[in-house]
């Protein structure tokens, strides 16, 4: 009789490897950590990534990629072991499967169809506001702890959404305009050097303008609502 087991994969070897190191008998060090814990390790892994894609490094992405994915089969064999949780990583891949079907209805026999990537990008804000009906604003589900330029980049998207543009940029009649991402790293860069003499900090000072920016947003769309 023809056997039809699977063959055992180097992500299954990954899977068995961080439960056995959490097992009792393990790692005293992996067994201790918790969801919260590693956060720090998370946020290190994700940039230390950032920087293997930015300098296209073949290696090293492998290498830091590894470093990510361990940490998802890690945070899923804390969740299998934790009552309240019980979840594993098979259960956040059928979430995530199912999750990019629903997203992608022009892929998977649905009843949307999208010949450029725009076309994908213009219908995902409906899709994802029938996932997530609680939420009232474009800036709901935003990451607030991510850095404040990141941040800014995201608000001002997404208030683009609803018709809301930077105050600050959209009066100014003299707003630079620059010619490439290096001109405008120098400017940034300066920008930096400014503050850090000027004994500011420009990424507080960054982080409570984007604040200031949401309030802004959130009144527009909530007089929006109201009319």
């Amino acid at each position: 009789m023809e056997s039809t087991a699977r063959a055992t994969t180097h992500l299954d070897e990954l899977i068995d490897t961080v439960a056995l190191l959490r097992a009792p008998g393990g790692c005293p060090w992996d067994a201790d950590q918790t969801h919260a814990s590693l956060v720090q390790y998370l946020v290190e892994e994700s940039w230390e990534l950032i920087d293997a894609i930015e300098s296209g490094d073949r290696d090293e992405m492998i290498e830091e990629l590894g470093d990510v994915l361990y940490q998802v089969l890690f945070h899923a064999d804390i969740a299998a072991h934790t009552d309240g949780e019980r979840f594993d990583i098979q259960d956040v891949a059928a979430h995530m499967t199912a999750k990019m079907v629903s997203r992608h209805p022009h892929v998977f026999g649905g009843d949307r169809t999208a010949e450029t990537a725009a076309d994908v990008v213009s219908f995902w804000d409906e899709l994802k506001a029938d996932e997530k009906p609680h939420r009232t604003s474009v800036l709901d589900g935003i990451p607030r702890g991510m850095p404040a330029l990141a941040l800014a980049q995201k608000v001002l998207g997404k208030a683009e959404k609803v018709g809301v543009t930077d105050a600050a940029s959209g009066a100014a009649s003299d707003v630079p305009v620059f010619a490439d991402e290096a001109e405008l790293g120098a400017a940034l860069l300066s920008t930096v050097a400014a503050a850090r003499a000027g004994g500011l900090d420009a990424e507080r000072a960054l982080r409570h303008a984007v604040r200031a920016f949401e309030d802004e947003v959130r009144a527009a769309e909530q007089q929006g609502a109201a009319g």
